[in-house]
């Protein structure tokens, strides 16, 4: 029978994206890593895990590089054992370790491990043991290149689990409201690996069903965006040509609400007409500013909410509301200090905007990956 995984999490060791701890090897070593919606590789810190000092992992002639964020890793794939919970695992699990990688890649963690699908999880067949080898990005370039499983739909296809999980979080940032953020409950949650509406506990009501338009990443396709009862600003889909596959995502790896940039810049003038102030104070106080909203100028019982329109199942208009202590995060950049996690990309990404923490601790998500031919749905509840 399918196990129920529930994995707690914690955003304290990356100071915003969630983690868990996974245990790895025939005597395991627990290693904390990033769980991340945006990604499909598992991967681990080559000085937090030796592949050649655990008997039961075999090295292989395959090897990855890995793209994330700004930074980047070269790694070996071996074989080894994954587990998560007790008797909840892989005897042979295809891990990635690093032998290169960009300074601070992983935060405070020691490895990532991706939730999203195949395509975005392939490696490059090389002539010999890649471990022992650490080929160069260069002699990547010319080789062959293969499919992995990752790590999810591996327990999957072995029965260990059934093709969905859930995300409970409460923040989109570490609270550092108390002396000791790592047992402040504000900065903990919960991953539920193999279901997700089993789980009453963690959620009250009815859930909203958005659809998912591909399997690269959680494509979703976002109809439109709304403040408070401002009129609705329309989301154009990707320009023609584009070789994104939708114009939005849902990503846990990303801390904030990521708009494509004309979206974002009507967001902050819709902002704007309803309180100049509200304008001014999203845009100078947003993730990344050295200082934050002293707590006293933010009462967000003033604030509205954000409104996001995605396409339903069938073609219906379904919304989820974002309030202002979501897209707001008080104790933030200090005690005391809120920072808004709203943001433009600049043009970046294309015309497509990452939905992140703001949406996903906004609510508790079902990541339903066995509906819709296995493309998948998510399924949002008031999070209890």
């Amino acid at each position: 029978m399918a196990a129920l995984v529930k994995l707690p999490i914690s955003n304290v060791p990356t100071g915003g994206g969630y983690t868990g701890v996974i245990a790895v090897g025939s005597q395991p070593v627990e290693l904390t890593v990033i769980l991340d919606t945006g990604s499909s590789t598992l991967a681990v810190d080559g000085h937090a895990f030796d592949p050649l000092a655990c008997p039961a992992t075999r090295t292989t002639n395959l090897a990855q590089q890995v793209q994330y964020g700004a930074g980047r890793w070269l790694c070996a794939v071996v074989q080894a054992p994954v587990g998560l919970a007790p008797g909840v695992g892989l005897e042979q699990a295809q891990l990635a370790v690093t032998y290169e990688e960009s300074p601070g890649m992983f935060g405070g963690a020691q490895g990532i491990l991706g939730l999203a699908y195949a395509r975005l999880d392939s490696a490059y067949v090389m002539p010999a043991d890649s471990w022992t080898s650490r080929y160069s990005v260069d002699q990547l370039a010319t080789a062959t290149v293969a499919d992995l499983a990752p790590y999810f739909t591996a327990l999957e296809r072995a029965g260990v689990v059934s093709n969905k999980f859930a995300f409970y979080a409460r923040r989109s940032a570490v609270s550092l409201a108390t002396d000791d953020p790592a047992t402040d409950p504000a900065n903990h949650g919960v991953l539920v690996l193999g279901g997700g509406e089993e789980a009453t506990e963690l959620y009250t009501g009815p859930f909203t069903t958005v659809e998912l338009v591909h399997d690269v990443w959680y494509n979703t396709c976002l109809v439109a965006v709304q403040v408070g009862a401002r009129p609705r600003i329309p989301v154009a889909p990707l320009p023609a040509g584009s070789a994104l596959a939708s114009n939005s995502i849902v990503d846990s790896g990303t801390n904030c609400l990521l708009f494509a940039q004309p979206v974002y810049d009507a967001i902050i003038a819709a902002f704007g007409a309803l309180e100049p102030a509200f304008a001014a104070q999203l845009r100078a106080h947003a993730v990344g500013a050295a200082v934050g909203l002293d707590h006293a100028q933010l009462d967000l019982a003033r604030w509205p909410d954000l409104r996001l329109v995605f396409r339903g199942c069938g073609g219906a208009e379904v919304t989820l509301a974002i309030a202002p202590a979501h897209y707001w995060q008080l104790d933030a950049a200090a005690r005391g200090q809120a920072l808004a996690y709203l943001c433009g990309d600049g043009g970046a990404r294309g015309g497509q905007s990452i939905l992140g923490l703001p949406l996903l601790s906004a609510y508790y998500a079902v990541f339903d990956r066995s509906q819709d031919d296995g493309r998948g749905v998510i399924k949002f509840a008031t999070r209890a």
